[in-house]
């Protein structure tokens, strides 16, 4: 293990991750700028609003470590549902519960509230995934970790934009 940055300033546990090519921006359609025109949520649009979140533990976004990918998403505007499925770069890592709030945060503050949102670990990635996904899927839990201001501002820090 090797000592660094990362939310907590400790030791890293994944101190060489892979790290994986950013997708291109999605070209804006005609149809997405005409104003008449109902535009409806879809995959990519959720992950566009994800790709760019902080790890925790290293300066990179979970794109470039490919914990979120655009194939892991599921939207069905019509019935309100979104389902983000997260893959964390270890199978022990500590941080799972944090990343998957970060990505539950960001879109609760994105999206409208009519959406049903579900996060949770790709299966048989993680040691504790039905753990972490209990956590996540629990919102009385994921409200009381959000009163914790400490631990609100380190989610804060991975949904802020890099410097």
């Amino acid at each position: 293990m090797v000592g660094g940055g990362g939310v907590g300033g400790g030791l890293l546990e994944n101190a060489n991750p892979l790290i994986y090519e950013r997708s291109g921006e999605r070209p804006v359609t005609a149809g997405e700028e005409d104003e008449q025109v109902p535009d409806s949520i879809d995959a990519r649009e959720i992950f566009d609003l994800i790709r760019s979140i902080n790890d925790p533990e290293h300066p990179l976004t979970l794109e470039e470590l490919n914990v979120v990918e655009q194939v892991r998403v599921q939207v069905s505007d019509p019935e309100s549902t979104v389902a983000v499925a997260f893959t964390p770069t270890i199978p022990h890592c500590s941080m799972a519960t944090l990343i998957g709030l970060s990505i539950k945060v960001k879109l609760l503050r994105s999206l409208p509230q009519r959406f049903k949102m579900d996060v949770h670990i790709t299966p048989g990635t993680h040691a504790s995934e039905h753990a972490v996904n209990k956590q996540l899927a629990d919102k009385e839990r994921v409200a009381a970790a959000l009163e914790n201001t400490h631990l609100l501002e380190v989610v804060n820090q991975c949904l802020s934009a890099r410097s």
